[in-house]
């Protein structure tokens, strides 16, 4: 039987109830079998708009299951947990010809007055458990008060979806033991949560089993020497109407936190969401860098290192389990929760991350035909992976080729593209670019090997985004004077008092006096290069310019034998910190990382038989800072409206949030990903002739029209012609061109 979020109860026309329970206003009196007058009174529940009568006396909570009404409980109706919270409507509602008094519900009994549960009573609510119904009434149920209602959202957009949690809390009393009784504890138990609540249960899982003597025996106890402890329950399958359950764990008392963790496992970056699965809400969010980068920083240079050191996949593995445990408790620690109150723990991620994770050999992702061990879903014991949640269950989700995974599956449900007619083109970039383009009539799905350029690595003055990085730049076409804004100050390097915020703000948040302008990350060295070819920096086959002998050009191009670097940032006199340069050889980076970028969705753009998407969808960090133009310009993605290029966030975190929330999203998940067509890069032809041709800036043969009506592009030169062909001319300035 699927799980409800009521206690059972009798509330058939004949139920008696007692007179000291309800003062009856108005209704309408009907007979019962044994001649028992007893009225009935009109229930409106909004916003679902639910409507029926049931007996006065009867509580709201009773009213709202009888009605098929959502509305939450954890202590069967105890006025505990404080999860039935209604409103009372009061007026005049000519829609369902009720008009609604003060008095249509009782009083505050001496349970709800007492009441000082963890969620406290909001502005004029009431705990339907203990509110009963004395006339006609239109009561409101609101978001937090609701089992399967609309997310409640915190510092993740997980979009409107209905919650559907696959763990649930049911506190019941359990009866003392007797010499008579011949069902074991476990028994009784589920017998008790299928008599309190109307649930049956299938069994109990053995975690939940080893502990379940002492759960009960530190329970609750009551004046009769019963014992109220609070049953998790685990479901399985498909649909809510088709699921099994499981006792996953008793605790004393009565526990309302039923609480769950997303955690995306980034090659770079570990990234959880801890969030409450009654109300969605999203309780915490926490980061660390993934400890293997020590190992190497790229996915390959990690399936190297299980290759050339014997033990090294087992130091892999116990470096994630290490930083996942840690990230849990983390979390928990900032919600001033326990981490055994964690019932679900989804995990995403790259196919290397969660082969090394779940403890398989990655080697054979390290070459062709990249053969995953499963690309199914898996599912197992918290305690298996070494997590500091024993009753937990770890989901972790399905891949949909060998190097395009679970993180890419969670960021499609996420984006929702196969949701939609529009031809969307999702891109999540990384050391390895997940590409994924289609519509609900099919996707394809591609990876591309952008290596770790984007982040900061490979780059002489590069760094990941933290206090100090330049994020953003601008080069005036004349002078090639550049201007730069760091993260952790809002001022351009040209405005006024730009050197004391930037020492004074830096300093602050990375606790170093000396700190300033340290480095540049990853949306600045795109802007950088896309403006240097704006500016004539660059030609479009990625060459550094040698400008002039004299004026102001001169003296932002460094000659360096055969090449050129380019002086970005130059630290106010006396306040110490490195000059930041712009060398070929990060061009050179530059153009290799997003050639392989570019060829990958041109080869999927040709498998779809399209020319460019309707819409471009941006995830992870990098792509929530990138300029959409200045990717435009550098070629980073095809020609297409800039105005329908946006950021998704952490679209594979968003996905993971999902799939921790809702069974049926975890049931969507895996349906969309059996569907995915991938296409191999590594092993396509195509796929070169599109990365030659994409190492030119934006592109060496596909036109830019589109782009071209927001910002102005420099004039082509002959392929054949010297890189300094156009150091002679400065480019014409758009009236169009974003320079903020």
């Amino acid at each position: 039987m699927p799980p409800g979020p009521f206690p059972p109860a009798d509330l058939s026309p004949g139920s008696v109830i007692d007179a000291d329970r309800a003062a009856i206003a108005v209704g309408e009196a009907v007979g019962d079998e044994a001649g028992v007058e007893t009225l009935r009174c009109n229930v409106v529940f909004t916003p679902s708009g639910r409507a029926g009568t049931v007996s006065a006396g009867t509580t709201v909570l009773d009213a709202a299951r009888d009605l098929g009404v959502d509305l939450d409980s954890v202590c069967g109706g105890r006025g505990i947990c404080g999860r039935c919270q209604i409103v009372p409507s009061m007026g005049s509602f000519p829609k369902w010809a009720i008009t609604a008094r003060a008095d249509a519900l009782s009083s505050p009994g001496a349970t709800e007055t007492a009441y000082g549960g963890r969620r406290p009573l909001g502005a004029d609510a009431r705990l339907g458990c203990q509110a009963r119904v004395c006339a006609d009434l239109v009561v409101d149920v609101p978001p937090e008060s609701q089992l399967h209602g609309p997310v409640v959202r915190k510092s993740i957009d997980v979009g409107d979806i209905a919650l559907d949690p696959l763990s649930t809390l049911h506190a019941v009393t359990v009866p003392p033991p007797t010499l008579d009784e011949r069902r074991g504890l476990a028994q009784i138990v589920i017998d008790c949560v299928a008599a309190e609540w109307g649930v049956r249960l299938a069994g109990i899982l053995p975690g939940a089993l080893a502990e379940l003597h002492a759960s009960v025996a530190a329970g609750t106890p009551d004046d009769a020497g019963n014992r109220l402890v609070t049953v998790a329950v685990r479901w399985s399958g498909p649909e809510p109407s088709e699921r099994n359950g499981m006792v996953a764990a008793v605790w004393p008392g009565v526990v309302t936190a039923a609480l769950g963790v997303a955690i995306d496992i980034g090659s770079t970056t570990v990234a959880g969401h801890l969030t409450d699965l009654h109300s969605g809400e999203v309780l915490a969010s926490a980061g660390r860098m993934n400890p293997q980068i020590r190992l190497g920083e790229d996915l390959m240079s990690r399936v190297s290192y299980v290759m050339m050191n014997p033990g090294g996949a087992p130091e892999l593995t116990a470096l994630v389990r290490d930083a996942l445990a840690a990230l849990i408790a983390e979390l928990c620690a900032d919600a001033g929760l326990e981490p055994a109150s964690v019932l679900e723990v989804v995990l995403v991620g790259n196919p290397i991350m969660i082969h090394i994770a779940l403890g398989i050999d990655p080697t054979p992702l390290g070459q062709a035909p990249f053969t995953l061990a499963t690309d199914a879903a898996v599912e197992l014991d918290g305690s298996e992976l070494d997590l500091p949640c024993s009753a937990a269950r770890v989901y972790v989700g399905p891949a949909i080729a060998g190097h395009v995974g679970a993180d890419a599956a969670a960021a499609v449900l996420a984006g929702g593209p196969h949701r939609d007619e529009a031809i969307t083109l999702l891109v999540d970039v990384g050391t390895n670019a997940e590409i994924v383009l289609g519509s609900s009539n099919g996707l394809w799905a591609a990876s591309s090997p952008t290596g770790p350029a984007f982040e900061g690595a490979q780059i002489s003055c590069g760094q990941r985004a933290t206090p100090g990085a330049i994020e953003r730049v601008r080069i005036d076409p004349t002078t090639w004077t550049p201007r730069v804004r760091v993260i952790g100050c809002d001022l351009w390097s040209d405005e006024p008092g730009f050197a004391e915020a930037i020492e004074r703000q830096v300093a602050a948040g990375s606790r170093s006096a000396a700190a300033g302008v340290t480095g540049i990350c990853g949306s600045g060295i795109i802007e950088v290069i896309a403006e240097m070819y704006l500016a004539g920096v660059l030609c479009a086959d990625g060459v550094i310019v040698a400008p002039p002998s004299g004026g102001e050009r001169a003296t932002r191009v460094i000659s360096e034998g055969r090449t050129s670097s380019f002086v970005l940032y130059e630290p106010p006199e006396g306040t110490g910190g490195p000059t930041i340069t712009i060398t070929q050889n990060d061009v050179r980076a530059i153009q290799l990382a997003k050639a392989a970028l570019r060829a990958g969705i041109d080869l999927l753009c040709e498998r779809a038989g399209i020319a460019a998407p309707d819409r471009v969808q941006l995830a992870g960090a990098f792509g929530a800072h990138i300029d959409p133009v200045r990717a435009m310009v550098l070629g980073l993605i095809g020609d297409c409206d800039p105005d329908a290029v946006c950021s998704v966030g952490n679209a594979a975190g968003t996905g993971a949030v999902r799939a921790l929330l809702s069974g049926s999203q975890r049931a969507e998940m895996e349906r969309v990903v059996r569907d995915i067509r991938k296409i191999e890069t590594a092993t396509e032809p195509r796929f070169q002739e599109l990365f030659v041709a994409a190492m030119a800036l934006p592109h060496a043969t596909a036109p830019s029209p589109r782009l071209s009506t927001v910002i102005e592009l420099p004039e082509r030169t002959d392929p054949g012609a010297s890189g300094g062909a156009r150091s002679d001319r400065s480019p014409r300035r758009s009236r169009q061109r974003r320079r903020r």
